[in-house]
Formats: C-alpha cells, sequence, structure tokens
C-alpha cells in the first residue's frame, strides 16, 4: 500500500475525531439544545446537510486508499476546500473550544491537501 494513501486515510480520520471531539464538547458546555442549530429550530434537511457534512471524512478515509491517484487529487483537494468553506460559514461559536477546534480542521485540511498536491501531482 502507498504510504501517501495511508496518510491521507489517517488525516481524515484525525479531521473526523477533531469535528466529534467539538460535537462532545459542546454537549458538556452546555453549548447544544436538542432539536435546534444556533438557536433555530430545525427543518429535518437540516440534518441531511450535517450527516452529509460528517460523511464526507468518513467516505475519504476509503477512497484515499481506492481511487486513482489523479481523481484521488481533485476529490482530496474539493472534499478539503468544500469543508474549509462550510466551517467558515458556521463561525464564530459559541465556545473558545469550538473555534479553536475549527482553526485546527482547517489546518488539518490543508494537510491533507498539501500531502495530495505533493504526493499525487507529480
Amino acid at each position: 500500500m502507498d504510504a501517501l494513501r495511508i496518510i491521507l486515510a489517517f488525516g481524515w480520520a484525525a479531521l473526523m475525531f477533531v469535528y466529534l471531539l467539538g460535537d462532545v464538547l459542546r454537549i458538556f458546555a452546555g453549548h447544544y439544545r436538542p432539536g435546534r442549530i444556533e438557536g433555530q429550530p430545525t427543518q429535518p434537511w437540516m440534518w441531511l446537510v450535517a450527516a452529509a457534512f460528517m460523511i464526507i471524512p468518513i467516505a475519504m478515509m476509503l477512497l484515499s486508499l481506492l481511487l486513482p491517484a489523479t481523481v484521488l487529487l481533485w476529490t482530496t483537494l474539493l472534499a478539503c476546500v468544500g469543508l474549509v468553506v462550510f466551517n467558515a460559514i458556521a463561525l464564530p461559536y459559541e465556545g473558545l473550544y469550538d473555534n479553536v477546534l475549527i482553526v485546527v480542521g482547517w489546518v488539518l485540511n490543508g494537510f491533507l491537501a498539501w500531502q495530495a498536491w505533493v504526493g499525487l501531482a507529480h
């Protein structure tokens, strides 16, 4: 197995753990109200969007191991940019920990994009 593909798969796993850590801390910090997003009542489609967002890193773990190199490069770049934009739209969060974890997620997305670009584009 190509070492770069393993690095990418584990990088996506790390990003997923950062997202999950933010969710867990938000619950324990009391910054979570069931059935609401940013204090507003939710619609069923909002939860579908949230699920799709969380599935991206999970899917990328598997795709990092399976896709051809050129397709993986562009899929990784697109996923990284999409996740950074999605997270930027949601800022700022109530807790400092959440905002810091978003920045950590951006750094991980930058790392993943850089690894894909350097390792797969040449």
